[in-house]
């Protein structure tokens, strides 16, 4: 009896003592914290939604998405704000081409019709229109494959005046905050007609010789004037950022969600022009971002497989490292690897990528795609985790331009491997997607969890351009923050004094810090989907 009664007044104690604790959890969360807690009630909400594509969507759409990395401001307005856009400036389109003339209306000329006229067409012009300045509705054909199509849009609908550029940055931020973005880097071409004469002055005068060394070519650019075209690149930017303003209202009690995305700018430089030009137009970058806090970075872009290109890749990438020489601090993300077997000849996918990051002194990769038909590919890896040389991984764009997709595409590579990935639009105008739709794709692809996911936009975030310290002690590793702010938990509204002053001192902390809040937020808030089997 004794015995049993022991039995059961130890079967109390411990009873009790479970009570005590379940108590306990349920006060301070399961894990034993709060963020732990919201944490695992999104983790749920992310599995129960990932049955079903929509449930799938609107999670993801809440979730917040940091940066976009990888965008193309060009590419990003959707067709129907350039036919807007071109009516308004009384452009001119020509029919059978479906592109935008040098002409405007009245006198539009034989087989062309004013823009504002095929409103009223809509069915025969307009939605031909749309179809031709995206990947709407494509059909590939031997003689128009996905790669052409992309690529001919540009020219279909360029030429329209840089007054909309403001309307054209708002377009892009109010998207990127209806699906809770907060920060973007927008690849932008200015004005370079003046560097452009340059350059071809100088050849004329037979000083183009880059087996010479580029620094004579530099000092004779710079001597005729080439700094004369940054006030036009300044006053380019400067209307841009104004017209945004007063069309989101910022800084006024009716200001749009739009105002809360950050937007720095990508100097993009065409590199299938010819060589001179490339390299005055990237001088001209690299000299203008010395001016001017908004420009955080340089970037080549145009088809990587276009002959001029191809021909002149590792001329450019020796250009990039002898100007990353002079100017060291401008940061470099370089298109590479955007190619697949059968686009070019085997040995134009054998180095792109390698010359890229060691050459050309690249921080970030756009593409990738081709990087397991480099040479010595693993050691590539390898080298690009152990110097965190980020790979900004575009899964529609790849898919539609190179017929790269599923597990052909080096996603998961790149992530067995360590190296840093991060996920964008390309030109999501073109594409006719958004970001939501590429975590969408890779999430459905890819079987990502939740934390993968989380990582992800994390990596993002740390790989952004911006002046001053991560917030994290170790890069890529989302653990522990820096000694300032070792004793506040990231996101908080109010964090210690010397956690402050560190935010204050680093615009690059500032943007990590503001992540980590709307984590906080969205995964204490996150609707729970009814289970699928539930009825």
């Amino acid at each position: 009896m004794a015995s049993a009664r022991n039995g059961r007044q130890d079967f109390a104690s411990v009873f009790v003592l479970v009570l005590a604790c379940s108590t306990a959890l349920l006060l301070a969360g399961c894990s034993g914290s709060k963020s732990k807690q919201a944490q695992d009630r999104a983790d749920n909400a992310f599995n129960l939604a990932r049955g079903n594509p929509l449930a799938l969507r609107a999670f993801l759409e809440g979730m917040p998405k940091g940066a976009e990395l990888h965008y193309h401001l060009s590419g990003g307005v959707y067709a129907e704000t350039w036919i807007r856009d071109a009516a308004q400036d009384g452009l001119c389109i020509n029919v059978a081409a479906l592109s935008f003339t040098d002409k405007h209306e009245p006198n539009c000329g034989d087989g062309n019709v004013p823009v504002k006229s095929i409103y009223a067409n809509k069915d025969e012009i307009y939605d031909r229109l749309v179809d031709a300045f995206s990947m709407r509705a494509f059909v590939p054909m031997p003689s128009n494959d996905g790669h052409d199509q992309f690529f001919r849009t540009f020219n279909r609908f360029g030429g329209l005046d840089s007054r909309h550029m403001g309307e054209w940055l708002d377009e892009v931020a109010s998207r990127a905050a209806s699906q809770n973005e907060q920060y973007m880097e927008l690849m932008v071409t200015p004005p370079f007609s003046h560097a452009q004469a340059l350059a071809a002055a100088l050849k004329k005068e037979n000083l183009w010789n880059p087996d010479a060394g580029f620094g004579p070519m530099r000092e004779g650019l710079l001597a005729m004037g080439l700094r004369d075209e940054i006030s036009v690149t300044k006053a380019f930017f400067d209307s841009a950022e104004a017209g945004r303003q007063q069309i989101e209202h910022c800084g006024q009690a009716n200001e749009s969600p739009a105002c809360h995305v950050e937007i720095r700018y990508i100097y993009q430089v065409l590199r299938a022009f010819p060589p001179e030009v490339v390299f005055a137009q990237t001088l001209l970058g690299f000299e203008y971002a010395q001016t001017d806090p908004r420009v955080v970075g340089i970037n080549y872009v145009q088809p990587e497989d276009d002959p001029v290109a191809m021909e002149n890749y590792a001329l450019g990438m020796r250009q990039i490292d002898y100007l990353h020489g002079v100017y060291p601090k401008l940061h470099i993300s370089l298109h590479a690897g955007e190619l697949a077997p059968g686009m070019v000849p085997p040995d134009g996918l054998r180095f792109h990528i390698r010359m890229a990051v060691e050459t050309g002194h690249a921080e970030r990769i756009g593409h990738g795609v081709d990087v397991m038909y480099e040479d010595r590919p693993y050691d590539l890896l390898r080298e690009m985790a152990a110097n965190h040389v980020m790979v900004e991984i575009n899964l529609t764009s790849n898919d539609v331009i190179l017929g790269i997709a599923g597990y052909e595409h080096p996603f998961r590579t790149y992530r067995k491997y360590r190296v840093p990935v991060s996920l964008s639009t390309d030109d999501e105008g073109v594409s006719r997607i958004d970001l939501t739709h590429e975590y969408e794709l890779a999430v459905e692809t890819y079987a990502l969890s939740y934390a993968d996911v989380k990582q992800i936009v994390r990596t993002g975030i740390t790989h952004t351009f911006l002046p001053g310290k991560s917030l994290w002690r170790e890069r890529d590793t989302f653990v522990h923050t820096v000694a300032e702010c070792s004793g506040d938990a990231p996101g908080t509204d109010n964090p210690s004094s010397s956690c402050a002053n560190f935010l204050k001192s680093s615009d690059h902390a500032q943007q990590e810090w503001e992540l980590e809040r709307r984590f906080h937020l969205f995964e204490s808030t996150v609707s729970i989907p009814v289970s699928p089997t539930a009825r």
